[in-house]
């Protein structure tokens, strides 16, 4: 009975794509459900990553799909399935395929391309995005400390970075530094392994345990001028980055909740209270039709997004936009389905419960909900109120 029922895409908004994309949507779907939903419970709670699975997932060929030809609404639905499948394996995807090899697309010279482009996009090597650091956060463009002085034919970085997803294994990092002559901000391809970096795992996680984030110290690291980004030469290259991760955060955040509705609905059909099942009260029935009905706004939002981003017509107002309105429904999706579990909805059994928890993560990063709010603000009324 249950999968003759209608997915939270109640409107059939998958339908958009392309027949070839719907079926390697499909493909992309039955290897979550063998590979990965299975097991992303026991992950979670064991805060491990599976590294065994990086073959698998290379094997998909979906680094960087629009590059390959493929629709950003294909793009977005597949981090949403990923997100539906484990949050934290797509948030692994997305911080090594579409920041790192993002970049080396976007920003690297033809000699960085032919040393790392393929061995990345097929995960022999693995990515970060070390932007964030200890005492800077949303205002790290204005306050970035880790700096980078020039020697010759080489770079001496020195600093820290905080929160640095896939940190504690990745082979290079795509790090962020300012200039200590010219004030302005570089970026670099960082091998993890020189002498002076020091990576330390962020323990006591209540969200995205899977994922290995880290904090990183710089100590008079020598790099060469030749792992430069020879396409960055300001904060300002960062932006086209930062806006299309922050456009697939919005797509997490449909992935968070199509995720709690096929939980909550199935426990709901099949939790029996007072001889019946949950799913024949009428107040259960009203917080499922909430939870589908946000989901399907939200799939509303990043679907015209996406068909903005193909048109060249996406900006950063929209980004944001984007981000805080989708998050913010799936903040109150997570929270109806897990109330529909009851106590079985504070368990990762059920996990409904990793659900909740994971998408205080997904409300965070990428700009927390106040300050994109702020950045649609200012573009609705032509006035800064950041402090």
């Amino acid at each position: 009975m249950e999968s003759q029922l209608p997915t939270a895409d109640f409107l059939g908004f998958e339908s958009l794509l392309a027949s070839h994309e719907r079926d390697k949507l499909q493909d992309v779907r039955d290897f979550l459900a063998k590979e990965v939903a299975p097991h992303a419970v026991d992950w979670w709670n064991r805060a491990e990553f599976p590294h065994a699975i990086l073959p698998k997932l290379a094997a998909l060929n979906l680094s960087t799909p629009v590059q390959q030809g493929y629709s950003h609404l294909f793009s977005g639905l597949v981090i949403a399935e990923l997100t539906r499948a484990d949050t934290s394996i797509a948030t692994f995807f997305m911080v090594h395929h579409d920041l790192f090899v993002e970049a080396l697309h976007t920003f690297g010279s033809e000699d960085q391309k032919e040393r790392l482009l393929q061995d990345a996009m097929e995960l022999r090597i693995t990515g970060a995005f070390a932007l964030t650091e200890p005492q800077h956060g949303s205002d790290v463009a204005g306050g970035m400390a880790t700096t980078a002085t020039r020697d010759g034919d080489a770079w001496i970085l020195n600093g820290a970075k905080r929160w640095i997803g896939n940190g504690t294994f990745c082979d290079r990092m795509l790090l962020w530094a300012r200039d200590t002559e010219t004030g302005g901000v570089r970026g670099f391809i960082l091998d993890a392994t020189l002498p002076g970096v020091t990576r330390t795992a962020i323990g006591n996680k209540i969200a995205l345990r899977t994922v290995q984030n880290a904090d990183v110290t710089l100590t008079d690291v020598r790099i060469s001028e030749s792992d430069r980004f020879a396409g960055i030469e300001s904060f300002d290259d960062t932006r086209q980055l930062l806006l299309g991760s922050r456009i697939l955060v919005g797509w997490q955040a449909v992935g968070q909740q199509l995720a709690a509705f096929d939980v909550a609905r199935q426990y709901a059909v099949e939790r029996h209270q007072f001889g019946r099942p949950l799913a024949g009260f009428q107040l259960v029935q009203d917080q499922l039709v909430t939870m589908m009905g946000n989901a399907t706004a939200s799939l509303g939002v990043m679907t015209r997004v996406a068909q903005l981003q193909a048109e060249g017509a996406s900006d950063m107002p929209r980004a944001a936009f984007a981000k805080s309105f989708t998050t913010a429904r799936m903040r109150e999706t997570v929270a109806l389905g897990r109330g529909i579990l009851g106590g079985n909805g504070i368990v990762t059994d059920h996990a409904m419960a990793k659900i909740f928890a994971d998408a205080e993560a997904v409300y965070t990063y990428e700009g927390s909900y106040e300050i994109n709010s702020l950045i649609v603000g200012r573009a609705l009324t032509g006035v800064s109120a950041f402090t």
